[in-house]
């Protein structure tokens, strides 16, 4: 069994989609981070980075409980727990994980920022609203590229690169970006193909009532970007 704690967000999705995706049985626990819960010493023994997602593999590797904290990490130990959405061979495995660290490298930090600065600053900076949505649509184009060439981002197989990015894509998600999909259509057909997934459907649904975009009240702007984050645990 293995406990998922999670938040419906971008990176929480990744998780939740994965586990979906692979079979395995898990339980979810919710770590409300628009209420701190992120910074409680519970959690923060699984995840020192207060981030979700993390999970606690209760049959781990020696038999006893194991703890993953990172996203990019979980799908990685997830795939190859489960024996699928990570290749074998040694040269399709390399291209699947260069995707995937090209996500949590570019894909996750840029359009985080870009989300930041058009969605939620409590003030307009121009200079930051213009670097991170001009980086964010140099990568929409970097996707959509590659796309035009194949089904998925490492090849012609699903695989955890493409999991750990179409979160980060959801419509919802990409509201955020102000920018129009229909200008990348390769990359606006993958989209589509991932979201008719079963396993994605399922994955993306926990806790679908309480996921919140833009305008964060006073409480959770101060969970999520306050001094809470920076205080010595």
């Amino acid at each position: 069994m293995i406990d998922l704690y999670y938040w419906p967000t971008p990176n929480g999705h990744k998780a939740s989609i994965m586990l979906e995706e692979s079979g395995l049985d898990y339980r979810l626990r919710s770590v409300n981070i628009l209420e701190g819960e992120q910074f409680e010493p519970a959690f923060l023994a699984i995840s020192p980075n207060n981030r979700i997602p993390a999970i606690v593999d209760h049959d781990g590797p020696d038999g006893e409980p194991f703890p993953v904290f990172e996203s990019g990490a979980i799908l990685m130990y997830l795939a190859e727990k489960c024996g699928g959405l990570l290749p074998q061979d040694p040269a399709a495995r390399s291209t699947v994980l260069q995707w995937l660290f090209f996500q949590v490298g570019n894909v996750g930090p840029m359009f985080g920022q870009c989300g930041h600065f058009l969605g939620y600053a409590p003030e307009k900076v121009p200079y930051a609203m213009k670097r991170y949505q001009d980086e964010t649509r140099r990568l929409y184009g970097v996707m959509d590229r590659v796309l035009a060439g194949r089904s998925y981002l490492a090849g012609d197989v699903y695989s955890i690169a493409d999991v750990a990015t179409y979160p980060w894509l959801m419509p919802k998600i990409r509201e955020l970006h102000q920018m129009n999909i229909d200008d990348f259509p390769h990359l606006r057909d993958w989209v589509e193909r991932i979201a008719e997934r079963p396993a994605v459907q399922r994955g993306t649904a926990l806790l679908a009532d309480v996921m919140k975009i833009g305008s964060p009240s006073e409480e959770a702007r101060e969970a999520l970007f306050g001094e809470r984050q920076f205080g010595k645990r």
